[in-house]
């Protein structure tokens, strides 16, 4: 079964964990409020880490937003987004139009589970809020692809809450974990200790982790060989 992209999950606890159910506009392209309020704090760390002329693989685009932000922002990055849901792919290409962006590629159609990605090596993997509101498979899978689609050197930004040692950062997490099992018990904030045991297992180390806004992560891994 495929994962989606990006799941329509409504929530009563801390919507910035949460930025599914966008709001459609006249035309294909979808809004969601979250990426207004993370892309932020998410360009400083990508400023950071990237390299010059990065190609840049976004996984779980979901309305696009962050990848035209993003490429405006680092005009000489190459941005290839991609998602599994038909609206959002519709919403990616929407956004891209109506900004000009001329460094983001036209979306692809990706599972992340799948065995194979239909993609080449990328020097970055990007995917925000993506691995919690998925079944775990969903982030073996990422793990897998970042492996084998990033260059030697290369880096994975995963962004979205994460408990540290087994337990929730704050409270707000811990509501937000219980409302995500509710609706699905595959779903659920991730313990950071977990991740980065499959990132190794795939040939990525955690190279930094950084606090965000309402009570977000931002982990970079780097893939060693």
């Amino acid at each position: 079964m495929p994962i989606l992209g990006r799941a329509r999950v409504e929530s009563s606890v801390d919507p910035e964990h949460n930025p599914s159910v966008p709001e459609p506009t006249e035309d294909h392209r979808r809004h969601a409020a979250a990426t207004e309020r993370n892309r932020e704090p998410i360009l400083a760390v990508l400023r950071r880490v990237l390299p010059s002329n990065a190609h840049v693989l976004e996984i779980a685009s979901g309305t696009g937003q962050h990848a035209v932000y993003f490429a405006t922002a680092l005009p000489h990055t190459y941005w290839q987004p991609s998602d599994i849901e038909r609206e959002c792919l519709d919403s990616i290409a929407a956004w891209t139009a109506s900004t000009g962006c001329t460094n983001v590629a036209p979306p692809l159609r990706l599972d992340v589970t799948a065995e194979a990605w239909p993609v080449g090596m990328f020097d970055a993997i990007l995917s925000a809020n993506m691995i919690h509101i998925a079944p775990w498979r969903a982030c073996v899978g990422l793990m897998r692809g970042a492996g084998a689609h990033l260059s030697p050197g290369g880096v994975l930004l995963l962004y979205g809450p994460f408990k540290i040692g087994g337990e929730h950062t704050a409270p707000s997490n811990a509501a937000f974990d219980v409302d995500l099992k509710l609706r699905d018990p595959a779903w659920g904030v991730r313990d950071l200790d977990d991740v980065v045991a499959e990132a190794k297992a795939n040939g990525l180390v955690l190279d930094d982790r950084v606090s965000m806004p309402a009570n977000n992560q931002t982990l970079v891994f780097r893939r060693t060989h």
